[in-house]
């Protein structure tokens, strides 16, 4: 009786980690592997012995932190990362901003035809990234845009969206554009979190809604806005699909424009896939590292707070 005891005890504490087992090899496999793998490659490249023609005449050998050094020094990689800090500018307030307002207006009591504003909002969110893109070039495009023709109409100037400095906001248009839906819902939802009790008490005390919005709403919400900021720095660090769509439409669009696109055109344009490898491990590295710092950031002044 006591070992079937034991061996049932010993089932019912080791069920969570069993549960675990599925997720655990598809992190393995789809996450640590991959990542695993490119350090591996970034560490390694190929010597070339005469002509590199024969048997042996290409081998790979290991090259240490070489291939980090060439990235770091790469003046197309800087200056991609300086014009995504630039789209990251435009795009990160701007969308929390608008997605902030939504999500206030559509908790407001006076508010009409919530469920299909939230809808028509979110929408854009379920286009694919490449689909949005490609909607939006073609409105840019002067030969083919309504917008173009109805400015040519009405005498108005035409402004090329996809030339020079109006690029990084024909660019940061699409991401705000699809990305604004979904840190509603997120903001939204934690504004329903908040107990009715709440705002009783603030109305008994004479507040308007727009000091309910600004001392009470903006404040409890706040968790919800360091998630969104989190994941809007990550996506902004990470764009590849709009540029890239947007590329063949325009020549102000290089195939380094972003640092991502750097990576791709080394490692399947040019072969370099131990360079490449390296630089993608950078452009990891830096992304955990200002996603740790902005996350401890936020924690500490949570703690400030809570102290107070």
């Amino acid at each position: 009786m006591k070992s079937t005891a034991h061996r049932q005890s010993y089932g019912v504490k080791g069920a969570p980690y069993a549960f675990l087992v599925p997720a655990t090899i598809l992190f393995a496999l789809f996450f640590a592997l991959p990542i695993g793998y490119a350090v591996w490659l970034s560490l390694r490249k190929v010597k070339v012995s005469g002509l590199g023609l024969g048997s042996g005449a290409r081998r790979e050998v290991w090259a240490g932190l070489e291939n980090y050094t060439d990235a770091l020094t790469d003046s197309e990689l800087v200056n991609g990362a300086l014009r995504v800090l630039g789209y990251g500018s435009i795009v990160v307030p701007v969308m929390l901003g608008l997605a902030l307002l939504f999500a206030l207006m559509l908790d407001s009591e006076k508010v009409r035809l919530a469920p299909f504003t939230r809808l028509a909002i979110f929408l854009p969110y379920a286009i694919p990234g490449v689909v949005a893109a490609l909607l939006w070039g073609f409105l840019y495009l002067p030969d083919v845009s309504p917008f173009y023709f109805v400015l040519d109409k009405l005498g108005l100037p035409q402004p090329d969206l996809l030339d020079g400095g109006p690029l990084y906001l024909a660019l940061s248009n699409i991401a705000v554009w699809g990305g604004t839906g979904f840190n509603m819902i997120v903001i939204y939802t934690s504004l329903q979190s908040i107990p009715a009790e709440v705002y009783e008490a603030a109305k008994l005390d004479g507040a308007t809604p727009a000091q309910i919005a600004l001392r009470i709403k903006i404040p409890m919400v706040a968790p919800s806005l360091v998630l969104t900021f989190f994941f809007s720095i990550i996506a902004t660090l990470q764009v590849f699909s709009e540029p890239t769509t947007l590329k063949p439409l325009t020549n102000s669009v290089s195939t380094t424009w972003s640092p991502l696109m750097k990576v791709h055109r080394d490692a399947f344009g040019e072969g370099d896939i131990y360079g490449a490898a390296a630089q993608a491990v950078i452009i990891a590295f830096a992304t955990l590292l200002l996603s740790f710092g902005f996350l401890r950031a936020a924690n500490r002044r949570q703690k400030q707070e809570a102290a107070r």
